[in-house]
Parts: C-alpha cells; sequence; structure tokens
C-alpha cells in the first residue's frame, strides 16, 4: 500500500494528474484503470479521477501485482572472479541488470547464474536466487554470490553487521578541495520523483567514506568505502555535496561525458568466508570505459 499526504502546493490539483506523477512507470490511462478498480481511495474513501486535492488529504493506493516470466537460464558470458562451493565473486560489467524485474526479464546477471550453475540460494525472492547485494544497472564492479542457504543466511548477517568491505572509485564533477570525508546523511524516495532517491528528513542512515586520489580543475577522482548500503547511496551523497557522478544524468547535471551512465566501479570486496570464516579480499583493475574516461580528462589540461 503506497500513501501520499497532499501539500498545499497540491491543493485543487486533479488527483490522476498527481498520481501520474508519483508512479511514472505508468500511463495516465493505466492509472484511470486503477480508479475503476477502486484501488485509490482519499482518507479512506473511494474517489473519481477527476477528484480535486485539498491540503492534508491523504492518498492511498495499491499498485497491481507485476508478474515476471518465469526465469530462463541463459549463455552469457560472465567474469568469475573467484568459485568454490559456497560462493563465487563475479566482476559485473557496466550496462548489465543484476536481476530480473519488469521490462528486464531477459540478459541479468540471474540468467547468466543458472546457466552456469544449479547451486544458488534459495532465500528471498525467487526473481533474485544467489543474490544477496546488488549493484546499479551501470555501475560496474564486484558482487558476492551465494551459492547455498547458509552462505548467503552468513553473507546476510555480515551486511547487516556492516563486517563486508566494500570500497568503490568513482569520477566526479567539480575539484574537491579537502582530501577526504565523511558523508552521513539520510537516504529516502525524493518526495518531488519517485524514481529517484534524496537525502532527506526521516530517511535511513546512509554513512559514506571518501577520498581524494586524483584532483584536476573541474574533476576529481576519489574512493568511496560505505558504511551502509542504500539505494544509489554514492551517486545521491556525492549530489548532496554538490559533485555529482560523471555520466550520472539521472542525478548529475545534463553537460556529462556519455559514458551511458556513471562512472562509478566497485573495485574492491572484503568478507568472511562463510564456511571456514578466513577474510578474502578481492581487487579488481579498471574497466576500460574508466580508463577512457581518466584519459579523456587528462587530456583537458
Amino acid at each position: 500500500m503506497n500513501e501520499y499526504k497532499v501539500k498545499p502546493e497540491d491543493e485543487n490539483q486533479r488527483i490522476d494528474k498527481l498520481l501520474t506523477m508519483l508512479n511514472r512507470n505508468y500511463t495516465r490511462s493505466q492509472i484511470k484503470g486503477w480508479f475503476d478498480q477502486s484501488q485509490i481511495c482519499v482518507n479512506d474513501h473511494s474517489v473519481k479521477a477527476n477528484y480535486r486535492l485539498k491540503s492534508n488529504d491523504v492518498i492511498k493506493w495499491t499498485l497491481p501485482e507485476e508478474k515476471i516470466p518465469s526465469i530462463a537460464a541463459e549463455n552469457i558470458s560472465l567474469d568469475i572472479v573467484y568459485e568454490d562451493a559456497d560462493v563465487m565473486i563475479i566482476n559485473k560489467e557496466k550496462g548489465m541488470v543484476v536481476h530480473p524485474s519488469p521490462g528486464h526479464s531477459s540478459g541479468t546477471l540471474v540468467n547468466a547464474l543458472l546457466h552456469h550453475t544449479t547451486s544458488l540460494s534459495s532465500i528471498g525472492e525467487k526473481e533474485r536466487p544467489g543474490i544477496v547485494h546488488r549493484l546499479d544497472k551501470d555501475t560496474s564492479g564486484l558482487l558476492v554470490i551465494a551459492k547455498n542457504d547458509t552462505s548467503y543466511s552468513e553473507l546476510a548477517k555480515q551486511f547487516k553487521d556492516r563486517t563486508i568491505m566494500r570500497h568503490y572509485v568513482a569520477l566526479v564533477h567539480g575539484n574537491i578541495s579537502h582530501e577526504k570525508g565523511v558523508i552521513d546523511a539520510p537516504i529516502g524516495r525524493d518526495p518531488n520523483n519517485r524514481q529517484r532517491m534524496a537525502v532527506v528528513d526521516g530517511g535511513n542512515q546512509a554513512i559514506t567514506h571518501f577520498h581524494v586520489i586524483e584532483s584536476f580543475r573541474d574533476y576529481s577522482y576519489i574512493a568511496c568505502q560505505l558504511e551502509t548500503g542504500r539505494t544509489h547511496q554514492i551517486r545521491v551523497h556525492m549530489k548532496y555535496i554538490r559533485h555529482p557522478l560523471v555520466g550520472d544524468k539521472k542525478y548529475g547535471p545534463r553537460k556529462t561525458f556519455n559514458l551511458n551512465g556513471q562512472a562509478l566501479h566497485a573495485k574492491q570486496l572484503g568478507f568472511y568466508h562463510p564456511t571456514t570464516k578466513e577474510w578474502m579480499m578481492f581487487k579488481t583493475d579498471l574497466p576500460n570505459y574508466f580508463k577512457r574516461a581518466m584519459e579523456r580528462i587528462r587530456n583537458m589540461y
């Protein structure tokens, strides 16, 4: 159930128009169908699509259940950094979606994993076998995959206890004036755009540590370490301190490099092996798209 309290600036607006803004994955005609099925109410009463909103009205609505097709194994090449009976470490390429979802029923990391192995944890949602954590589609780098339920539970506990080590590198706009810093700012759904996250009062605690590796006049090459793992955390936090990621058209400026997404790479991943309890550390080289962006920046000066 979704809920939204009408703000003074929303007053006298048609409810179907506001809901179209709050549910950008759906068309106005689809949302009209929700009214026909009585899936929307205001102050616990059904209303019509042309209802004019009043300040402090409480809108509640239920999104229709979206069915995801059965997941097929697909022969997709994977960069497997490490594998044993319990875990796999994948170096995910930029542009690959981690698991199936509406609009991405094939070509995902999960489709590739199902072709590679029959041993994947069944804990969690059925379209996410073995997936303990995720990377955005256009973020490249290291992911750990759980090959059985025991491994999944052990790794999930490490994420909860914040003992997993995750180091990223990123290219950001602007010359950061200080060598290092900590961003401790809560993240939640952007109230003005439900497709984005933002630093908001009442959001989930989010902490990002960063330090500058190399500075340029208009750009910085930085390393980030996550203490928490919120959706789009690095992208949102760097925008918050006015240094959005290069290539990130969702959170950054329109005038940026055309990289088909943000310059963000999960470069290091460390955790305790779920069975042996041995500390394991994995590192990757910078991917080619990232190297080319770095070279382009260096050639500017």
